[in-house]
């Protein structure tokens, strides 16, 4: 065969699979969820909740977390608040033992073996028919415990992911980059549950029905592999909007890099251990979902590198593929503007999507290199950012 068919082939077949991953797949669910549409209840129902905040040397918030958490509106007769504390070195434990006479409980593990681990661990302590995971930077709306339980009154309902919304005080380049990217996410958020289950949820606040509650590895990304351990058990995991949460953006790109790279790692592998799951004759639509939504998001570069080559080769034979190649390059520049332009404090909002757009790439092929060579992440370092003076 020619090698400019072959060529010319490889070239469509990526721009296809881009325009499947960032735009088929949203049109193919919302067309799902609105042809048929999953019921979500949400019934008045008061189960008994284990709170559960898993921390690592969080002294600076985790007193205003315990504050937040104890304000919320739900029975106190009814709410059992652990903080699973990953072996803190600094004064978060101290800090929780002052909560002791108002009913927190403090559980440290004995070793450092990571967020999975204390999760899994609290979870064995919990006396509560439905637990709620938070991080220990995370504000609640004090409506939220109420209007994620109420889903469990459907009985199909293994586990609610709520709403979190990301703000970012200092407008940076990467703040409003992961916020329009977050946005871009909630929509498909909303139709994956109305669909068929989330594959994933924020793990800063989710619930779930404590009896299907699975232990999960230490490397886990628990807050992907949570839905899929409810399909296994022919439950969903579903969405709810009124639930809110908020939290800061990173505002660092090196910061927001090591995040991404760390969660695509541990998603990755939770792909492929239970890649059985993509078989739709197992776990139909699901199947369809998670590769749509993970493996092909994460093959983005790939694509993106292909595209680029094959357009490259084919620029001199035809106008359209140079103006293609040209835009191409022109995005690729003004991400690494943008970038030079965020070192120095200088800040462009035209350049902050093709800057989101391609860090998020990197960290794709950073965490397939990773995945490649065997590593794995258990023990769990969070980021930061320093209070401001």
């Amino acid at each position: 065969m020619d090698i400019k068919v072959i060529t010319t082939v490889l070239f469509w077949l990526s721009i296809a699979a881009l325009a499947y991953t960032y735009v088929g797949y949203p049109v193919l669910v919302f067309l799902v969820a609105s042809l048929r549409p999953r019921r979500q209840c949400a019934d008045t129902f008061e189960p008994t909740v284990s709170f559960i905040i898993t921390a690592y040397n969080e002294e600076r918030d985790i007193a205003a977390k315990l504050e937040n958490t104890l304000a919320l509106d739900y029975p106190k007769d009814r709410l059992e608040v652990i903080v699973a504390s990953d072996c803190s070195g600094d004064r978060t434990d101290e800090i929780v033992q002052q909560f002791a006479t108002r009913g927190v409980k403090l559980y440290r593990q004995p070793q450092r073996f990571g967020k999975t681990t204390a999760q899994n661990s609290a979870v064995e302590r919990a006396q509560g028919e439905v637990l709620v995971f938070s991080d220990a930077t995370t504000m609640y709306e004090p409506n939220v415990v109420r209007a994620m339980v109420r889903n469990f009154s459907d009985a199909t309902v293994g586990c609610v992911a709520g709403r979190l919304i990301y703000v970012d005080p200092t407008d940076s380049g990467i703040g409003r980059g992961a916020v329009s990217y977050w946005n871009y996410e909630v929509f498909l958020r909303r139709q994956e549950s109305r669909a068929c289950s989330l594959i994933g949820a924020s793990g800063c606040m989710y619930a779930v029905r404590k009896s299907a509650y699975l232990p999960l590895y230490p490397e886990a990304h628990g807050d992907f592999l949570i839905a899929t351990k409810m399909i296994q058990q022919g439950l969903r995991t579903v969405f709810e909007p009124d639930a809110v949460c908020l939290e800061e953006t990173n505002r660092r790109v090196d910061n927001e890099l090591r995040m991404r790279v760390r969660v695509i790692t541990q998603t990755l592998n939770d792909l492929w251990q239970h890649r059985a799951m993509m078989n739709p004759f197992r776990s139909g639509f699901y199947a369809v979902q998670l590769f749509s939504h993970k493996v092909m998001r994460y093959l983005v570069p790939v694509f993106l590198m292909v595209a680029l080559i094959t357009c490259g080769f084919l620029a001199p034979t035809a106008l359209s593929y140079r103006l293609i190649f040209a835009a191409q390059l022109i995005c690729y520049g003004c991400a690494l503007a943008g970038l030079i332009m965020e070192r120095f404090g200088l800040r462009s909002r035209l350049l902050v999507f093709p800057q989101y757009f391609v860090l998020t790439n990197v960290a794709s092929v950073l965490a397939l290199y990773k995945l490649a060579r065997g590593e794995r992440y258990a023990r769990w370092e969070p980021i930061r950012e320093p209070v401001k003076q």
